[in-house]
């Protein structure tokens, strides 16, 4: 049960709590040096690059307690490969230094088998983040050719009954019999939306807007929190169920997800300049701000808010906070504009502090994620992905700084 579905007092004392927090966020002005905080971002991926010479793998976790990244072989399976590329990439972007450019590319090159990938939805993840990285900075037409090959592989997953890309295979995941779509598969369409603009051909576009606009429809409750797992009939395209993976409850908020839903109808308005899309954002991103407490970074689920021993879960923060930013950026109301500014500003004025920072404790930017709790796995640890959307929110805001 949400806090916006209960009717007891105790609920309605929830909500009129979260109201005042969202008030609160609402109000807040940058703290953080952004220079300076993505300097450290540097210094703390000069420690390491050092460390992790081994290019067949990637940095995806540091568990509590200890100093370096965990460096699971690269795999078609794992989704995560691209961030830490993807990271370099931005580190070069930020700074000029070829050093990065070329510490991205010994690691960006080694995934370039995966533009074949079509055993699940990520290939967006993968080939985008650090693919896309390496084709914005430097225009290589082999890098393009990479990204039209990988878009490629994602719409093999499209199915034209259901209107939605399959995000799972059935035989990893045979909780679920038939066509399974997760919220997280929202960020993959950037990838589609790319290759439309580059290739001139609509299909991968249109392919996209269609899983936004079914997604739109099934995913999200009346109080605009998303489910993690929509289930369809992979011949009708009806509903079979609605689940959850990596929350709480199927019928609990799960951070991440809302985090997902909020920069991924951000990004589809961005890249389709319609309005609908636009208005969804607001809503999700609404329900997102909602959630939070006190000092602005999730629970990793919204319905676990305030219980004692549940995890916080600081990349749900940062993929909130970039999403927040470009959406703030987007907006013509100025009202509107600083709204949703100062929100993305209260949640990286919490990541910069003590509290999740990482200086000083390990190699990462940011401490305090949680990556699959029901599995038992990834729980308070610093994750690839938050460092990844922490530091292109520090960009993306560095970047609004500059055009006021």
């Amino acid at each position: 049960m949400t806090i916006f579905a209960c009717q007891s007092n105790k609920g309605k004392q929830a909500e009129e709590k979260s109201k005042l927090i969202a008030n609160q966020i609402f109000q807040e002005e940058l703290e953080v040096d952004l220079q300076e905080e993505m300097e450290f971002c540097e210094e703390q991926l000069k420690k390491s690059v050092v460390v992790n010479s081994d290019y067949t793998t990637h940095p995806r976790l540091i568990e509590l307690g200890e100093q370096h990244w965990k460096m699971p072989k690269n795999d078609v399976l794992l989704w995560t490969v691209g961030f830490y590329p993807g990271i370099l990439w931005q580190m070069y972007d930020v700074t000029k230094n070829d050093y990065w450019k070329e510490e991205a590319l010994k690691r960006t090159l080694p995934l370039e088998p995966y533009k074949f990938n079509k055993e699940h939805h990520d290939v967006g993840f993968m080939m985008y983040c650090s693919y896309g990285q390496a084709y914005r900075l430097t225009g290589k037409k082999e890098y393009k050719e990479v990204l039209i090959e990988s878009a490629n592989s994602l719409i093999t997953r499209y199915n034209p009954k259901v209107g939605t890309i399959k995000s799972w295979s059935n035989e990893l995941h045979p909780q679920w019999k038939q066509h399974i779509t997760i919220i997280d598969n929202m960020l993959n369409l950037e990838l589609l939306f790319w290759a439309s603009k580059e290739t001139g051909d609509p299909k991968y576009k249109d392919i996209a807007v269609k899983h936004a606009e079914t997604t739109m429809k099934h995913h999200f409750r009346d109080d605009f929190s998303t489910y993690h797992v929509v289930e369809y009939d992979e011949n009708t395209g009806k509903v079979r169920n609605k689940n959850t993976s990596q929350g709480f409850a199927d019928e609990s908020v799960w951070a991440r997800g809302q985090a997902w839903a909020l920069y991924g109808y951000t990004m589809v308005y961005r890249e389709t300049g319609d309005k609908k899309f636009l208005d969804f954002a607001l809503k999700v991103s609404d329900r997102f701000i909602a959630g939070l407490p006190k000092d602005h970074i999730p629970y990793w689920d919204f319905d676990l808010t305030g219980k004692e021993g549940e995890p916080r879960d600081a990349s749900a923060a940062a993929i909130a906070a970039s999403g927040l930013v470009e959406l703030s950026s987007l907006l013509k109301d100025a009202k509107l504009k600083k709204k949703y500014c100062a929100a993305a500003d209260g949640i990286l004025n919490s990541l910069a502090s003590s509290a999740y920072s990482a200086r000083g404790v390990n190699d990462a930017f940011l401490l305090h994620s949680t990556g699959a709790k029901p599995q038992g796995n990834e729980i308070d640890v610093a994750l690839v992905y938050a460092d990844y959307y922490y530091l292109e929110a520090l960009r993306r805001r560095k970047a609004m700084e500059r055009s006021m």
